[in-house]
This record gives C-alpha cells, structure tokens and sequence, in this order.
C-alpha cells in the first residue's frame, strides 16, 4: 500500500484508506478522550518497551550463573553501548517529532520521507559508531580493570553486540515508524515474540547443562548470551521492515527511497533532536564517572550497579512508554493547531506515570534483597546491594514524573530544555556530590548511591521550570 491521505475539511481528522488493504485506519487523536488516547497507544508501547528491557534482564538474570565478573562485564559493556547509543537517540527523537506532525497535519509525502530517512540515516550513523566502539572496545574494558576474567567475558559479549549495533538502531526505527501513525500494536506484537525468543534461546546457548534443569545446551557462555539477543532482534527486525514494505502499516516504505538521502530531512534528523543527543552523551559521560568511582569499591560493586541499573530502567520503562505515546499525541495536535489538547496530554500522562512507575518503585523497597537475587544467581546478595535498591525506589518516582514532563518536549520538538535540565544536574549536582563523597571524604559506598537521587532530584526541579514556560506550545518543526 501506499495511503492516500484524506483530510474531512470540516474536522480535525486523518483518516488513511490502503489501495491494497481493505480497510481504513483511523489515526485520530486530535478529538475524544485524551487519557483514552494515551492509554490506547502507550500501553502497547509500555509492553514493548518492558519486553525490550527483558533483554537485558534476562540476560544479565542468566549471566548471573557464571560469575560476578560476568555480570561486570556486561555492565561495562552497557555503559560503552550507550554512548553509541547517542546517534540513535539523535535521529530517534527527530523521528517521533517529523514523523508525527507530519501525519497529523495530513502530509503524506513528507510523513514519508521522514520514515525512510530514518532508517537510512540512523543505520548508516549506527554504522560509523559501531566501527569506532569495536576498534576501542578492549582498551575501554581495561580503562576500569585489570580483571582478566571480567576482560574476556566482556570482549566475548560486546563484540558480538557491536556488529549488531546497524540491526539494533534499525528495529528502533522501525517501531518508532508504526507508532508514530498510530499503530503500536504491531511493534508489540514483533517486541513479544523476539522477547520469548531470547528467552528460550538465552540458556540454550550459554550453558553445557541448563542450571536448575538436566538440559544440555550449547555452552557457548557470554558469547551464547549475546547471539541470543542480537538474533531475536534481528528476527523482529525482519519482519517489521518487510511489513512496511509491503504496506501493512499507515504508510509503505519505498524500497528505491533508502538509497538516496534527502538533505532537508537529514538536516532535521540532525538539528531536532541534537539537544536530546547531547543530553544522552553528557549523561553517559558522568555515568562513566560514576561507575568509575564504583569501581574503587570493586568488581562486586560493579555487578550491583549493573543490576541497578537494569531495574531502574526496567521499571522506568512503563513511564517512557508513556513519554512516547503521549508525545506522539502532542506531536499530532500541535501538527493539527490543538494546543490546549496538547497540554491536557502532558497532565493526564504525568499522572498516569506517577501511578504504573510508583507500583515498580514500591516493590524495589520492599523486596530488595529477593530482586538482586534474581540476578546474583547462587551467590550470596552482598549488603551493598540492598541499600542501592532502596535508594533506587524514590529516584523511580521522580523519574516517573520527569517522564511525564518531557513528553511535552519530544512531542513538540523542543528538546533543549531537557538537555539544559540535565546538563545542569548531572554536571552541576550529580558529579560533584560523586566525586566529594569518594574522593574528599571517602565515605561508604551507601552514600555514592545517594547520587542517583541527587541527579534525579535536580533533573525535575529543572525540567519542571522548563515545563512551566509554556513556550513548547508554540514549536513547529
């Protein structure tokens, strides 16, 4: 298919009729109930994005049964991972905000060509990056230890992440492609069955015998772990693109268009979400600080934050799903010259994110110990731990309404706010408190933990200021 976009002259309407399906989609969300809207399009994208944080999880749960150092590893690994990650976010965010206004101002060819730049722009960036952070990856390891347990485990998983990483950005941005006119479901769908996939396929290919079973698998270790991974989302890759080929979704991806880069929206993939991608790297970097200060208190301490980390992310991801859903409503409704529905969506969506993330916040207080235990396999859950995962539910909660908030600028393009709100607590509060509770005072490992709320807490009261100027109404892109 390719749509034929009918604007109702007299109402706020896209409607999308297929040449070759037979029926019409509806993406109308500029009328009706908004927390109806944001529920219908961010749950399926919650769902998604929880399966897709079941990756990791799974992985670093398996991972677990080797060795601390294995879990170590794979938490280095994150960290070099996402400063890669960097260029997706770039062009991602651009994505969500092109991609949205222009289907909900009813403008087929250019809701077309941003989809394929996307995916040409974002692989070929994802390529460049994957070269470099192969090329460096074992000097990176060895920037945070001498360990060569943790060296060779970390080496064995990463490089075979690092091929994958075009793949990776690609699946994003064929997910990001589908919900942005409307459709959520499907990427659910593809996010379900890769994540089942690297379930089943995780402890077949890294153990000689599955523990707790009499299976026998492959044992292929670390390097079994990451062929798990990268091979569902290569899976669902597929498949997704082949969709938007054939014109199973709101619009039909045009084969001959990836080969050839369009200037004008490459310049946007670029300049809109360049904030965000700023944000994402300085963010990143006083991560390495931070996990450099952890690692003065050894490999365990690295294991620990590195399951920490998984969890807050696995418990934020109800609140981004939200972040992206509702952006995707405000981006159509400032597309379609509906300011004040925007508004209403970034109200409904905080609340909404204070509720679902606060239900995860409160179960890592409560059940601390018994959730690193899924992760630490049969060793013994160090005290360290304990006290990071009730440190880590009040960050969850601010960053449920963080979440809620910057909805407002993804959707709207405007995204230098939350790269100023950032900046400012991760280098002006996050860090210092970092380096002075480690470096000048030498203090226990439980205060460096209070660093996550310290940014957090700094982060909203910024983003909050930002929020309330009100000027994101106003931006077009």
């Amino acid at each position: 298919m390719y749509p034929a976009i009918l604007m109702s002259c007299g109402l706020s309407r896209v409607v999308i009729k297929s040449t070759d399906m037979s029926k019409e989609i509806d993406a109308e969300l500029t009328k009706g109930s908004i927390n109806s809207h944001i529920l219908k399009l961010s749950l399926p994208t919650m769902v998604g994005m929880l399966l897709q944080a079941v990756y990791d999880i799974v992985d670093m749960a398996w991972i677990g049964f080797i060795s601390p150092a294995a879990l170590a590893a794979t938490t280095l690994f994150g960290t070099f991972f996402w400063l890669v990650e960097v260029m997706n976010e770039i062009v991602g965010n651009s994505s969500v905000s092109l991609i949205s206004q222009s289907f909900g101002s009813g403008d087929k060819e250019r809701t077309q060509l941003a989809a394929e730049q996307t995916l040409i722009f974002k692989f070929l960036l994802a390529t460049v990056g994957a070269t470099i952070l192969g090329l460096l990856l074992e000097p990176a390891f060895r920037l945070y230890t001498s360990d060569p347990e943790v060296i060779q485990h970390g080496m064995d998983y990463g490089m075979i992440r690092v091929v994958f990483i075009p793949v990776f950005f690609s699946s994003y941005s064929v997910n990001t492609i589908f919900r942005c006119t409307g459709d959520a479901k499907t990427p659910m769908k593809l996010l379900i069955g890769s994540a089942l996939l690297n379930m089943v396929l995780d402890p077949i290919l890294m153990f000689d015998i599955i523990p707790g079973t009499n299976i026998p698998g492959l044992g292929w270790g670390m390097k079994g772990a990451a062929i798990a991974t990268v091979g569902s989302i290569t899976l669902a890759f597929i498949v997704g693109f082949i969709l938007l080929l054939k014109g199973k979704a709101a619009i039909r991806i045009r084969a001959r268009k990836l080969f050839v880069l369009n200037k004008t929206i490459d310049l946007k993939l670029i300049t809109v979400g360049l904030p965000s991608g700023i944000n994402l790297l300085l963010r990143n970097l006083s991560t390495i600080i931070f996990l450099k200060l952890v690692a003065l208190y050894g490999t365990s301490a690295i294991a620990v934050v590195g399951v920490a980390i998984r969890v807050y992310s696995f418990s934020m991801m109800p609140g981004w799903g939200l972040m992206m859903g509702s952006g995707i409503i405000i981006g159509q409704n400032l597309g379609a010259n509906k300011p004040e529905r925007a508004l209403q969506t970034v109200r409904w969506s905080t609340l909404d994110c204070i509720l679902l993330v606060g239900l995860f916040a409160i179960a890592v207080m409560v059940f601390p110990a018994w959730i690193l235990g899924l992760f630490m396999g049969k060793g013994e859950i160090p005290q360290e731990g304990i006290s990071l995962m009730r440190i880590l539910g009040p960050s969850i909660l601010i960053g449920a309404c963080m979440s809620g908030i910057g909805a407002a600028f993804t959707g709207s393009g405007k995204n230098r706010p939350m790269l100023y709100a950032s900046v400012i607590s991760q280098w002006g509060f996050m860090v210092p408190y970092s380096l002075l509770v480690v470096v000048v005072l030498n203090l226990p490992i439980a205060w460096l933990w209070m660093a996550f709320v310290v940014g957090d807490g700094a982060e909203f009261l910024f983003r909050w200021i930002f929020y309330r100027k009100s000027d994101w109404l106003t931006n077009r892109v």
